[in-house]
């Protein structure tokens, strides 16, 4: 099976996501969430398969603040998308993707169980 990461170089915790999902060597699809900025679409889409409540996916930074954005303001998957739409940088990351289920890869020791049981072919 492929595992998406939703991916930011920039970021320590992402980085070693990914190096992990490598040296398992499972299939991965790199997505560069900065680069490449999920639609209000694809963010519902990804909180009807996320693990976590839909505000876990919005950083609480400088950022979240510079906005003058309140709690209010990502208190149902629906402002949780238009948020992120808008302003990709407050996406948690990374974010990991298996076909039916992800999860925000912070803290980093939820990674490892992901990759186990989703990164791994199937016995043939």
């Amino acid at each position: 099976m492929t595992l998406t990461i939703l991916h930011n170089p920039r970021c320590s915790t992402s980085r070693k996501a990914l190096e992990a999902i490598e040296a398992a060597g499972a299939e991965v699809d790199v997505v560069r969430y900065l680069d490449s900025p999920l639609s209000e679409r694809a963010v519902l889409d990804l909180l009807e398969i996320l693990e976590d409540s839909p505000g876990d996916l919005v950083r609480r930074d400088a950022t979240f603040e510079q906005l003058d954005l309140a709690e209010s303001d990502v208190d149902s998957p629906e402002k949780v998308a238009a948020v992120l739409a808008d302003n990709p940088r407050l996406m948690q990351r990374p974010v990991l993707i298996a076909e039916d289920v992800a999860i925000i890869g912070r803290p980093f020791d939820r990674v490892g169980p992901f990759i186990e049981e989703h990164g791994t072919k199937p016995a043939e």
